[in-house]
């Protein structure tokens, strides 16, 4: 047994002896049919999920924020493709989940209404958590309302372990958790992070971006006993990866809890879709992924793939999933059916990827993800760059403070299933006076390594 694992059954403890050890009341539903039909290819639905038209009070609202006054009727009526959104499968619209929620719908309405821990957790739930259990290669998963509800969640119960232990008072500072994060982990995260420090349940160090040095330096010099480190897998601002076979390395070298967010790589990475982890050859090493159902996966949701001492821990202490209402009944179903679609239509995942390498190969930028971050400097210049991306035919949205710290703007560009080489091709062609920024980027990122 490790040393985390005997933390959390002593939490466990002084839970279950305090009569505060949760458990989840399952309603009994009759379980939901199998999925109909896949695919070999894609339909027209999946065209449907980036051809899109702005209104044109939202289309004057953007072109007058870019300082142009009027827009033309064919504007209004101009089919936009959207290259901004993270329905990455292009799943949201698939018959399969169409279907899987008509049906739960018809069958039960939105289902019981409250907490998973009250009336909400039904039999949809329960297969929906096993489903993700086996998807990442974990003993259980923990089912929560958003993705963000499942970061804070896991950072409230992990915070809580300190106190817990410190049986009715605040424990000192060497009794609290050292929790070490990556500069650019999710909001949700830091949210969570902010929260147990300020209830003095822990201690939070902040590492230079993807900087493996400087993370060691930090857990070296630490003398708490209780580290965990967390990152995001997949920056969504940034579009680069953690390097996540490092971290295992300084995992068994220091013994920290690593957690790991795959928002971003749950269902897009790996041969059968179990995320980043998978990619990197590293699920056995992760001990808590925190994934979400709101991009690739096309529905809504998050989860906490861990073991059950874990889940039953969070349950009991993550106050963002013990207070909120569980997922609708036929989002449930529609989540259920949207990872065996794409278990099955493993096409999907194939044709991202050789966009990428296509992008790649007509703007010899260095990318290695969906998401593509074209950094531009300033706001004025990143809305310039919007506007004329508009009147090209397609929505890609400008990120701005405070998402990303001033002067560094950018258009955040993702890639689908269901986009075309064309759409490809012709985007590039619509960001070739802006391409000169990534590439100085990349330029001055390769010499600082000199």
């Amino acid at each position: 047994m490790s040393p985390w694992d005997s933390l959390v059954d002593a939490a466990l403890a002084s839970l279950a002896a305090r009569r505060l050890l949760f458990n989840t009341r399952l309603i009994a539903l009759a379980p939901p049919p199998a999925a109909s039909g896949t695919f070999g290819g894609p339909g027209p639905w999946d065209r449907a999920t980036v051809e899109v038209r702005l209104d044109r009070a939202s289309l004057q609202q953007w072109l007058t924020i870019n300082g142009e006054a009027s827009i033309q009727e064919d504007e209004v009526n101009q089919k936009l493709i959207l290259f901004s959104g993270n329905d990455y499968m292009c799943l949201s619209s698939h018959p399969a989940i169409r279907e899987a929620a008509v049906k739960a719908a018809q069958e039960y309405g939105m289902g019981p209404r409250g907490s998973s821990l009250i009336c909400g957790y039904t039999t949809y739930h329960k297969l929906v958590e096993e489903s993700l259990a086996e998807l990442q290669k974990k003993e259980d998963c923990l089912l929560c309302p958003t993705g963000f509800s499942a970061n804070t969640a896991v950072m409230t119960a992990l915070g809580s372990i300190s106190s817990l232990l410190a049986v009715g008072r605040k424990p000192a500072e060497d009794e609290r958790i050292a929790i070490f994060s990556d500069a650019l982990n999710h909001a949700s995260t830091i949210d969570g992070i902010r929260l147990v420090e300020r209830q003095q349940e822990a201690v939070a160090f902040v590492y230079k971006h993807r900087d493996m040095s400087h993370l060691d330096l930090l857990l070296s010099s630490c003398s708490m006993g209780k580290k965990v480190v967390v990152t995001d897998s997949l920056f969504s601002m940034d579009g680069d990866f953690a390097p996540l076979s490092e971290l295992v390395k300084l995992r068994k070298k220091y013994g920290f809890l690593l957690v790991v967010d795959d928002a971003h790589g749950t269902l897009v990475c790996g041969d059968n879709g179990g995320g980043a982890p998978e990619l990197f050859g590293c699920e056995n090493d992760i001990d808590i992924c925190v994934g979400s159902l709101s991009k690739a996966a096309g529905c809504q949701g998050g989860f906490i793939a861990c073991s059950t001492r874990w889940k039953r821990l969070i349950l009991s202490r993550g106050r963002s999933f013990i207070f909120s209402t569980a997922l609708p009944v036929p989002v449930v179903a529609s989540v259920h059916a949207a990872i065996y679609v794409a278990k099955k239509e493993r096409w999907r995942r194939s044709v991202i990827w050789e966009h990428l390498q296509y992008f790649a190969s007509l703007t010899k930028l260095d990318i290695t993800s969906p998401i593509i971050s074209i950094v531009v400097g300033s706001e004025e210049t990143v809305l310039k760059a919007h506007s004329h991306l508009l009147r090209s035919g397609f929505l890609v949205q400008p990120i701005r403070p405070p998402v990303v710290p001033p002067n560094s703007c950018r258009l955040r560009i993702t890639l689908s299933a269901a986009h075309s080489s064309d759409d490809i091709k012709r985007l590039v062609d619509a960001l070739t006076p802006w391409l000169q920024f990534k590439h100085a980027e990349q330029s001055d990122a390769a010499a600082s390594k000199l």
